[in-house]
């Protein structure tokens, strides 16, 4: 039986079985070439909303996953920087650390409207709620109206306001990548590395071990509440695609809250364990250890725990890689 790893072998390996994936998927950051003259204006889908786009020179990417998506599609030169608030594992940990490196850290705060127009940037990719938020005064309508084009996760699109939009998480994936290559006419290489994550995905799919697949409780955190996954974010496809069932796949939510009943009428066989920020994923096992709400859980007595990094659960490239790593688990304990 599988013991939980630490966070930093976790994302040792996660770095090392990532290298040749970043490798087909960004051609090791080297610059591509527009299918067409760049110049004029796109109509591209946001969320709901068509919005007309011109190419974009000083790109701000919000975390991870926005960055990465760009630096797949080999746009690094139109890239200005990035915002990462600490919570994020550090971008030396990323398969395209080199790229993060040719590229300015605009901050290591939540994103703001301040730091993005003191970038002069031209494009903004970020998430609704987690990285454009009213409350924070930066959403895409206020940067309309400064005249900053913005770009949101399709998978964040589910609540957006006035302009909602709904897939499954990888297929948003897929979907922020065919609209970023319309963007910065790149639509070839959209496609290609579009169809080389796609091939990756049917090659786990094809071992999906046989019976029932197994029940998953994501553990993001809390201690009153446990917050967790919906059918909304990419953990639910991830566990789904591996051979597993998210056992609060029934919520049309994205992260959530949920109560420790739930939970524990769920039975979950194994628990995975989202790391990020400052409490390390063994000190939120230990607290599933010791809490009288999920000791008893089969997943908790069985030792059943599997660390997924952050930037392989928030919507990115980095999902496959996390998608193949939890499926060799899955089936280590299928025998």
């Amino acid at each position: 039986m599988s013991r939980p790893r630490s966070s930093a072998v976790a994302r040792q390996r996660a770095v090392l079985g990532s290298v040749l994936a970043a490798l087909v998927l960004g051609g090791c950051g080297a610059e591509v070439e527009p299918d067409e003259k760049a110049s004029g204006e796109v109509t591209v889908e946001r969320c709901g909303e068509p919005v007309p786009y011109t190419v974009p020179e000083r790109a701000v990417a919000y975390e991870g996953g926005s960055a990465d998506k760009l630096f797949a599609l080999g746009l690094t030169e139109h890239v200005h920087g990035y915002v990462m608030p600490p919570a994020n594992p550090p971008v030396s940990e990323s398969p395209w650390a080199s790229e993060y490196a040719k590229v300015k850290m605009l901050s290591d705060d939540l994103l703001n409207k301040e730091v993005v127009v003191e970038a002069r940037a031209d494009l903004v990719v970020a998430g609704w709620n987690s990285g454009f938020k009213d409350e924070r005064g930066i959403t895409p309508e206020i940067l309309d109206k400064l005249g900053i084009q913005s770009f949101m996760h399709t998978e964040s699109c589910f609540n957006y306001p006035k302009y909602p939009e709904k897939v499954t998480p990888f297929e948003a994936l897929y979907t922020d990548l065919e609209r970023l290559g319309r963007i910065f006419r790149v639509e070839k290489k959209a496609a290609e590395v579009t169809d080389a994550l796609k091939k990756r995905v049917a090659a786990v799919e094809a071992e999906t071990p046989p019976g029932d697949p197994v029940p998953v409780f994501l553990y993001d955190s809390g201690t009153d509440q446990p917050f967790t996954a919906g059918n909304q974010v990419p953990p639910n496809d991830i566990i789904g695609k591996a051979g597993g069932r998210n056992v609060f796949d029934g919520l049309d939510e994205r992260w959530t809250q949920v109560n420790w009943e739930s939970v524990a009428e769920a039975e979950p066989e194994v628990v995975v364990i989202l790391d990020y920020g400052d409490l390390p994923a063994e000190k939120k096992i230990d607290f599933l250890k010791k809490s009288p709400h999920t000791r008893e859980l089969p997943a908790v007595r069985k030792d059943n725990f599997f660390v997924l990094d952050y930037n392989e659960g928030i919507s990115g490239p980095r999902n496959i890689d996390g998608l193949e790593k939890f499926a060799a688990y899955v089936r280590e304990l299928a025998g």
